[in-house]
């Protein structure tokens, strides 16, 4: 038997999927209802934590955050057995898990930290990627099944906080990738054109595709395939455009300065992409 602790939208599309594998899963969650509604896969709801760890092999967390983790595993310790496994999905700080770690291997506790670039379709699906970092042992005896809870698992190596902190540059280009979608749009509206007809332009330009490369380039020097200070004249069109229009962009600024930054340093005439070569040396 498995415990899950947290069953929100991540959480409950993992229970269901185990379910359907007919594994017994005991769940909680901070507000029951949500826990409860998991009965109907067959699942087993606990209103306390610490009973609905009683007997398990591996309890899974998919919490808010490292407090969130921390009170409730807290809670949960009198009823750990003595050979559990502890499997935390949660979205958390490096220091906060690199600590966790520790404090529970001190306590005899094995503990893998596991998050996810998934979402509730995924878990549901057992698709998407699972990063692993910890104990090897441990990681591969659990190996086979986390195998089975999604498309893919990496492992990072046995430093606990290494899953972490790849987690969080993950979801940083995340919310990279959608500020600058919120400016493309926008400087589509600015030009009048429909937001269906701005997104057929990645019918036939790939962006995401050259994301591995440019990283590439920016660790070193190379000959230029777009100087700074075209870049830079072309975000002064796209910042003039919007601004003739009443309307404003949010990221682009702040890339524009970037960009004068190096320029004033005496880049103007090399590769664009050294804007972030500082950061990425």
């Amino acid at each position: 038997m498995i415990a899950f602790l947290g069953t929100g939208l991540l959480g409950s599309g993992f229970v269901r999927a185990l379910r359907r594998r007919e594994v017994d899963v005991h769940v909680w969650n901070r507000t029951p209802e949500k826990a409860r509604a998991l009965a109907s896969s067959g699942a087993r709801a606990f209103d306390d934590p610490l009973e609905a760890v009683r007997g398990a092999t591996r309890v899974h967390l998919a919490l808010s955050d490292d407090a969130a983790v921390d009170s409730v595993l807290e809670r949960a310790a009198p009823g750990l057995a003595r050979d559990v496994i502890l499997v935390d999905h949660t979205t958390t700080s490096p220091t906060g898990t690199r600590a966790r770690a520790e404090r529970w291997r001190e306590r005899g506790v094995r503990f893998l930290h596991a998050p996810v670039f998934m979402g509730p379709q995924n878990a549901h699906d057992a698709t998407g990627v699972m990063l692993a970092s910890g104990d090897r042992v441990t990681f591969d005896g659990l190996e086979p099944e986390l195998s089975r809870m999604t498309g893919k698992v990496v492992y990072l190596g046995p430093l606990a906080e290494r899953a972490a902190q790849q987690k969080l540059l993950g979801n940083l280009f995340l919310m990279f990738l959608t500020g600058g979608l919120a400016d493309f749009f926008a400087l589509a509206k600015a030009f009048g054109v429909e937001p269906a007809d701005a997104a057929s332009l990645f019918q036939y330009f790939d962006p995401g595709a050259t994301v591995a490369l440019r990283a590439k380039r920016m660790m070193k020097v190379v000959e230029p395939s777009w100087e700074l200070s075209m870049a830079r004249k072309d975000a002064r069109l796209m910042l003039e455009e919007t601004a003739r229009a009443g309307a404003s962009l949010d990221v682009l600024p702040a890339i524009a300065a970037l960009m004068d930054k190096w320029i004033a340093r005496g880049h103007g005439g090399d590769d664009w992409t050294v804007i972030g070569r500082e950061a990425a040396s």
